[in-house]
């Protein structure tokens, strides 16, 4: 691409007919260091121990350890092994036990001509940095989409 012992053009004008940056041709990514590969088996020796562990806690515990580190450093080494600590997620689905319990009142009933039993169902879909929801209506019996709609759009 860019020859160094080309003399008619300089090297400022072979980066700018490439559309590359000066700074890119000198630029020598530096692996990782003799202490992070030793921080890393660290890292994964304890994580193998306590998978729980998230970057906090495995930060004190090598500091506690004798390798003074930032918490920072310890979840990007933890990014790049591709570990993620073990925790336990919101239940938001359980109900509460005053909750009322409403009869399923289409069970057992034969639905045999459309525009009988309707449904709807609303949904979001991930756009750009944000997401619009989707509802629709349903009819049961020819499982045709009666309706939808993307509230804001169009």
């Amino acid at each position: 691409m860019i020859d160094r012992s080309f003399q008619n053009i300089s090297i400022n004008r072979q980066c700018e007919l490439l559309s590359i940056s000066k700074g890119s041709l000198y630029y020598e990514p530096i692996g990782l260091d003799s202490y992070s590969l030793e921080l890393m088996d660290l890292i994964d020796r304890q994580f193998t121990e306590t998978p729980f562990y998230g970057s906090r806690r495995l930060t004190a515990w090598l500091n506690r350890q004798g390798y003074p580190v930032n918490r920072k450093r310890i979840q990007r080494l933890m990014r790049l092994m591709g570990l993620e600590a073990i925790y336990p997620k919101p239940n938001i689905s359980k109900n509460r036990q005053d909750h009322k319990i409403y009869p399923y009142l289409l069970k057992g009933l034969r639905i045999e001509k459309p525009d009988c039993v309707w449904s709807s169902d609303i949904t979001y879909i991930r756009v750009g940095r944000g997401f619009v929801y989707l509802t629709a209506i349903i009819d049961w019996f020819s499982r045709y989409v009666l309706s939808s709609a993307i509230p804001g759009c169009c």
